[in-house]
C-alpha cells in the first residue's frame, strides 16, 4: 500500500520529553541534540551563568539567574530524514505538574540518571506517571567521565526500584580517570573516548589492529562483564519497549558530548511515532484526515516586549495549516488560527504547516484553558482531560500597593490560567488562596508578578494542608472553621483544606452526608 503524504509526514516525528532528577544533566543533553540538529553553534550550559551564557530551552530571567528550568520548553528542528520535537522539562520537584501535562503530549521519554547518584527519587515519581500511561521510556546513564557506581549495579538499581527490566545498547569500559570507551552493541562498534569532546568510533571486530586500546586492562576486564550480558541479561524486545516493559540503557556524558550522537541515532530508530490517542468517541489514529489536537499548556509573557499569551497545542491527527478555522470543543466556538509559530526556547518563527506529533504555539486571546480540544471537521470529540494534581502548600496572597489591584487580579488569573499556580477563595470572606506543589512555585510566582505586572505583594502561609472536593454544590459553612478551611476553587466548587489527618478524620466522622473527594483517588472527578 501507498502511503499518503500524511502518513509519510507522521513517520517522520518523533516526540519525546527529558526528565531527570535536579542536575542529572537534563538541560545539557538537550543542548548537545540541539547541536547535533544544527540548531544552535555552542552549547550554554546551565554551569555557564558567569560567562552570560545560558542554556538554550532556559528562556525565563529567573531560569537564567538561578542555572534552573522551571517551566517547560519546546524546541523543534529536522534531523537525518526526522523532524524532532524535544521538550525540556523542569527537574525540580516543586514543578512536578507542569511536568506531568507535558508528559502527556509526548510519544516517548527519555530519562536521564547520573552515574555517581542512581536513582533519585524526582526520577521515580516522573517513572510512574510515564509507566501510568504506558509511554516507551529510553535511559541514558550520564557522566561517564567521573566516578560513578558500578553499571551493573545501576542496571539492578533500575529494575529494583523502578520495576522496569533493561538492556544495556552500549556498554561502557571503565569510568572516571580510566574510562576507555563504550561498546555499542547494536551497531557493534567501539566508541574510543580521546577527551576533549573528541570520539572515534572503530569496528569492534577489527579491534586487535588497534593494540593500544586492545591491551588495556580496562577494555580487557570489561569483556567479563559483556560476557555476563550475553548469558544473563535481557533480550532486546522492540514490542516491549513500545509498551513501556522494557527500557534501552545508554551509556555517555552529556558534559564530556561523548556517546550522545550513538544514543540519539539508535533512539530515534526505535522512539515512538504518533499513536493514535483516547477521546470520548474512541480512538483517533494520527492519519485521520480530520485535525485535532488538544492544549496541553499555557505561557504568559514570553515576550515581555508584548504582553503575549501562548497556547501549547499538541496536533493528534490530520494536517495543520495556517489560517484554518478550529472548533473549541468546550465552548464551541469558531476561531481561525492565524498567529501560530513553532519554538526554540523563547524565540519563535511563524508556522504555516504542521502535522500529528508536532507541537505549537497559537496566540490566545483569553479563549483557551488547558485540556482544551480544537477540531476542524470532525466536531464533538475531545480528548480525555489533563490531570490537575492538589496543592501540598497554600498561602494567602495580597498585593502591597491598593493602586496595583487591576495589575494584581490580571497577574493572578494569567499565571493560574497557564497553570503556573492554583487558585482559590477563602468562602467566608473572598480572601485569595494560591496552591502550589512546592516553595519554588511561589518563588517564582512572585518574581513574575514582580518583573512581568508590576506588582509587589506579600504572602501569609497556610502551612501544609490537606485539600477535598466537595461533592455537593449546597454547603453549609457552619460546619466549618479556621482548622477545615472552607474554600471555591477558580470553576467555583466548593473544597476544604484540612489543617492534619486528625482534623479530615474528625470532620468526617462527624459530617458522614458530606461527600469528599480526593482528585489523586478520584477518576471521574477531573479538573484543568
Amino acid at each position: 500500500m501507498t502511503m499518503t503524504n500524511l502518513q509519510k509526514e507522521i513517520s517522520k516525528r518523533r516526540t519525546f520529553a527529558i526528565i531527570s532528577h535536579p542536575d542529572a544533566g537534563k538541560t545539557t543533553m538537550t543542548e548537545k541534540l540541539l547541536l547535533f540538529g544544527n540548531v544552535i553553534r555552542e552549547a550554554g550550559t546551565v554551569k555557564g551563568k558567569k560567562t552570560g551564557k545560558f542554556a538554550a530551552s532556559d528562556w525565563m530571567e529567573i531560569e537564567k539567574k538561578r542555572g534552573i528550568s522551571v517551566t517547560s520548553s519546546v524546541m523543534s528542528f529536522p534531523y537525518h530524514g526526522h523532524h524532532v520535537n524535544i521538550l525540556d522539562t523542569p527537574g525540580h520537584e516543586d514543578f512536578s505538574e507542569d511536568t506531568y501535562r507535558t508528559l502527556t503530549a509526548v510519544d516517548s521519554v527519555v530519562m536521564i540518571i547520573d552515574s555517581t547518584k542512581g536513582v533519585e527519587p524526582q526520577t521515580i515519581k516522573l517513572f510512574k506517571v510515564c509507566r501510568m500511561r504506558g509511554i516507551p521510556i529510553f535511559t541514558f546513564i550520564n557522566k561517564l567521565d567521573r566516578e560513578g557506581k558500578d553499571p551493573l549495579d545501576l542496571l539492578s538499581e533500575i529494575e529494583e526500584v523502578l520495576g522496569i527490566e533493561s538492556y544495556p545498547m552500549n556498554w561502557p569500559f571503565g569510568m572516571g580517570k580510566r574510562f576507555l570507551g563504550i561498546y555499542d552493541r547494536h551497531n557493534n562498534d567501539f566508541v574510543h573516548y580521546k577527551g576533549n569532546e573528541e570520539e572515534e568510533i572503530l569496528p569492534y571486530d577489527q579491534i586487535e589492529n588497534y593494540p593500544q586500546i586492545a591491551n588495556n586492562e580496562v577494555f580487557q576486564a570489561s569483556q567479563d562483564e559483556l560476557l555476563l550480558l550475553e548469558e544473563a541479561g535481557n533480550e532486546f524486545d522492540v514490542e516491549r519497549v513500545a509498551k513501556g516493559e522494557l527500557t534501552p540503557v545508554f551509556f555517555g556524558s552529556a558534559l564530556a558530548n561523548f556517546g550522545i550522537k550513538t544514543f540519539f541515532d539508535t533512539f530515534l530508530q526505535f522512539a515512538s511515532e504518533p499513536k493514535p490517542r483516547k477521546t470520548n468517541e474512541g480512538l483517533i489514529d494520527p492519519d485521520n484526515e480530520a485535525f485535532s489536537g488538544y492544549i496541553f499548556k499555557i505561557q504568559a509573557n514570553m515576550n515581555p516586549a508584548h504582553r503575549d499569551r501562548i497556547a501549547f497545542l499538541r496536533i493528534c491527527s490530520g494536517k495543520f495549516e495556517r489560517g484554518m478555522t478550529v472548533h473549541v470543543s468546550r465552548t464551541n466556538k469558531a476561531i481561525k488560527l492565524n498567529q501560530t509559530q513553532q519554538f526554540m526556547a523563547s524565540s519563535r518563527e511563524t508556522v504555516d504547516v504542521a502535522y500529528p506529533g508536532d507541537i505549537i504555539g497559537i496566540y490566545d486571546p483569553n479563549v483557551y484553558q488547558i485540556g482544551d480540544t480544537l477540531t476542524a471537521g470532525k466536531e464533538g470529540i475531545e480528548y480525555h482531560e489533563l490531570p490537575v494534581f492538589p496543592p501540598e502548600i497554600y498561602k494567602k496572597v495580597r498585593v502591597k500597593n491598593v493602586m496595583k489591584s487591576k495589575q494584581f487580579r490580571k497577574g493572578i488569573e494569567q499565571l493560574v490560567q497557564e497553570g503556573a499556580i492554583q487558585l482559590f477563595y477563602q468562602d467566608s470572606n473572598d480572601d485569595i488562596i494560591l496552591g502550589a506543589v512546592g516553595q519554588l512555585q511561589f518563588d517564582v510566582f512572585e518574581y513574575r508578578m514582580e518583573g512581568e505586572y508590576n506588582v509587589s505583594i506579600e504572602f501569609t502561609t497556610l502551612g501544609g494542608r490537606i485539600p477535598r472536593w466537595i461533592g455537593q454544590k449546597d454547603v453549609d459553612s457552619r460546619l466549618f472553621d479556621s482548622r477545615s478551611l472552607l474554600v471555591r476553587d477558580r470553576f467555583d466548587r466548593y473544597a476544604v483544606l484540612f489543617e492534619n489527618e486528625f482534623t479530615l478524620r474528625y470532620f468526617t466522622d462527624k459530617n458522614k452526608d458530606i461527600e469528599l473527594i480526593d482528585l489523586l483517588e478520584s477518576n471521574d472527578y477531573k479538573s484543568v
